[in-house]
C-alpha cells in the first residue's frame, strides 16, 4: 500500500512488487495468494511453520503479545467508531481537500456491516477489537493524510504487472492507490473487485468514486493481510502493509507516524496498545 504523499514510496514500492511478487495479491512482503500465509521468513504456505509464530500476513494462526487470537466477541465497531471518532480524523485534513466530502462514518460502517468482514474487530477480547480499529484507522490516517486524499498524487506510475496473468490489465487502466489503503496494483484490483463486486481491473476508478467502495476495498486487504497479525502487535501490521519499505531501519519517520497515530487513538479508545509497536 503506497502512502499517496510520497512519490518515492510509491516508485520504491512497485520496484519491491516487481522483483518479489510471487501470486496474486497480497502481502508486499511475500506476495502470497489467497489463503496462504506469509511466514517469519519471508515464504508463503498454508501449514503451522507458515501460519504459526512470526506469521508476517493472510489467515495467520500464531499469537504474540498484542493480544489473542482466540475465539471473542471483540467490539462492536460502531459503538466505537463514533461521529466525533472519525469527524476528529478528517476534520484535521482541511475543508479543501478532495476527501472531506468523500469519506464518512456512515460509508465506513456500511461497509464494515458487510458479511464478507465480519471477522473485523472480532475475534479477541473487546479491548482486541478496539486495537484492530485503532489499527486501521491509523494506517488510514497515515496513507490519506486524515483522509484528505481519495488517490495517489502521483498518478503517472499505471501499476501493472504483466506477470499476473489471471489479473490482466485492462487497456488504458491505471492501477495506483486508491481509497483509505491506497490499494495498488492489478493483482489487487483485479481480486477486490471480484469480492466486493464492481470491475476492479476494467474500472479501478469506482474505489474513487464510490466512499463504499472505497472502504470495502481497504477492509478487503486488511482482512486478508493484516487482521491474522494483529495479535503479534502493532509492528506487525505495518510490516504486512509497508514492511519493506519503512521497517528493519528503512524509514523510521514514516514507521513511528504510524505508531503515533494508533497510540493516540488505543488512548482515545481507553485501551493499551500492547507492546511490540514498531517494526
Amino acid at each position: 500500500m503506497a502512502s499517496s504523499p510520497t512519490i518515492l514510496t510509491v516508485l520504491a514500492l512497485g520496484l519491491l512488487a516487481l522483483l518479489c511478487a510471487v501470486g496474486p495479491a497480497a502481502a508486499q512482503n511475500c506476495g502470497c495468494q489467497p489463503d496462504f500465509c506469509c511466514s517469519q521468513y519471508g515464504y508463503c504456505g498454508q501449514t503451522s511453520e507458515y501460519c504459526g509464530t512470526g506469521c508476517r500476513s493472510g489467515p495467520c494462526t500464531g499469537t504474540g503479545s498484542g493480544g489473542s487470537s482466540g475465539s471473542g466477541s471483540g467490539a462492536n465497531v460502531g459503538n466505537v467508531v463514533t461521529d466525533a471518532f472519525f469527524n476528529g480524523i478528517k476534520n484535521q485534513a482541511g475543508s479543501g481537500c478532495e476527501g472531506s466530502n468523500f469519506y464518512s462514518r456512515d460509508a465506513f460502517l456500511s461497509a464494515a456491516s458487510a458479511s464478507a468482514y465480519s471477522g473485523f474487530a472480532q475475534g479477541g477480547s473487546e479491548d482486541d477489537g478496539k486495537r484492530e480499529i485503532a489499527a486501521f484507522f491509523a494506517h488510514a490516517t497515515h496513507e490519506t493524510g486524515h483522509f484528505c486524499y481519495i488517490s495517489e498524487i502521483n498518478k503517472d506510475n499505471a501499476y501493472c504487472d504483466s506477470s499476473y496473468t489471471q489479473w490482466p490489465c485492462a487497456a488504458g487502466q491505471k492501477y495506483y492507490g486508491r481509497g483509505p489503503l491506497q490499494i495498488s496494483w492489478n493483482y489487487n484490483y483485479g481480486p477486490a473487485g471480484q469480492s466486493i463486486g464492481f470491475d476492479g481491473l476494467g474500472n479501478p476508478d469506482a474505489v474513487a468514486q464510490d466512499a463504499v467502495i472505497a472502504f470495502k476495498a481497504a477492509l478487503w486487504f486488511w482482512m486478508n493481510n493484516v487482521h491474522g497479525v494483529m495479535p503479534q502487535g502493532f509492528g506487525a501490521t505495518i510490516r504486512a502493509i509497508n514492511g519493506a519499505l519503512e521497517c528493519n531501519g528503512n524509514n523510521p519517520a514514516q514507521m513511528n507516524a504510524r505508531v503515533g497515530y494508533y497510540k493516540q487513538y488505543c488512548q482515545q479508545f481507553g485501551v493499551d496498545p500492547g507492546s511490540n509497536l514498531t517494526c
